[in-house]
């Protein structure tokens, strides 16, 4: 079995020593080649090439970022077709990151050590979960993406990358993002097959349930929404000051369970268009995209597979 292990050095929870562990156990089990990223971009190089060569397992350890290019590369060549898992190598997972969204929703450990030996066990039993993803406008996304609010929160963010991130930054970019977005809050049309389109001023798009993770608490949006089901769609006709407190501490409850007159919700759907009067910011898996004035969200069932 042939495999590439991309290693994000920059990623949070990585270090130099971890990184040595893995690599030595993984070579003891396959035919591995380690590359080391240094650009933006970089993973989805290798994952890409990596495809094309048929290595057979593709290992992603860094944050979510770093998986989100992984997928991208990965699955560059499938036009979005499903079932495109059969024809693409097999992606492992080793959370090195601060959030690890994906990971944790697929219900592997955080600790990077205990996540290798799950890795290997499943290689070594040919075992992996078919998991359905979301493409926004072309772009592979793992676990969420957005129009709007949360999108200006990871613009700020990215600004700050000289700061360590963590729930604080997160929660005073949330705020001052609210209070001053740097794009106002236009209008948003939201469309969805067999409804009329709704008037939005921001919208979230969900792969899996949690939405994210504020420190160790995870955030509700969908709760009905996984990796074997559509894509959900959160948003919200209003962003008075009761509305956005009454959802946020719905988001942080155990069950997620989020009501309100200002809420438009679905939890199982193939596609959400999405227009904006003026130019927002997109973000897909807490990257940034830039501002865009109209993107089409998909899902796509049985999209890849992963070692598990």
């Amino acid at each position: 079995m042939r495999a590439v292990l991309v290693v994000n050095p920059q990623a949070t929870a990585t270090s130099a020593g971890g990184r040595d562990v893995l690599a030595h156990a993984l070579a003891s089990e396959v035919k591995l080649d380690v590359v080391e990223t240094d650009y933006r971009g970089h993973a989805m190089a290798v994952a890409r090439a990596a495809a094309d060569e048929g290595v057979d397992v593709v290992v992603a350890h860094g944050g979510d970022g770093t998986v989100n290019e992984v997928v991208n590369g990965l699955l560059s060549r499938t036009d979005g077709r499903p079932g495109g898992y059969a024809s693409v190598p097999t992606l492992g997972v080793v959370p090195g990151g601060s959030a690890n969204v994906f990971s944790r929703a697929l219900g592997l450990p955080r600790d990077p050590v205990e996540a290798t030996h799950r890795l290997l066990h499943a290689l070594e039993r040919r075992r992996g979960r078919q998991v359905g993803l979301g493409r926004a406008g072309g772009r592979w996304f793992t676990f969420n993406a957005g129009m709007g609010w949360d999108a200006d929160v990871v613009a700020a963010v990215e600004r700050r990358r000289g700061k360590r991130t963590g729930p604080v930054l997160y929660l005073r970019t949330a705020v001052t993002s609210y209070l001053r977005p740097p794009h106002g809050h236009p209008a948003l049309t939201v469309r969805v097959p067999g409804e009329q389109p709704i008037e939005a001023r921001t919208a979230f798009v969900s792969n899996t349930d949690p939405w994210s993770y504020l420190g160790t608490r995870p955030v509700h949006l969908n709760t009905g929404c996984s990796f074997d089901s559509g894509l959900g769609l959160f948003a919200l006709t209003g962003l008075g000051l009761p509305t956005v407190l009454r959802h946020t501490c719905q988001a942080l409850r155990a069950r997620g369970e989020h009501r309100g007159r200002r809420l438009v919700r679905d939890d199982d759907v193939p596609i959400i268009g999405i227009t904006a009067e003026s130019p927002v910011n997109l973000q897909v898996d807490g990257d940034l995209m830039g501002p865009r004035t109209h993107v089409e969200f998909v899902g796509v069932p049985r999209a890849l597979t992963v070692a598990l």
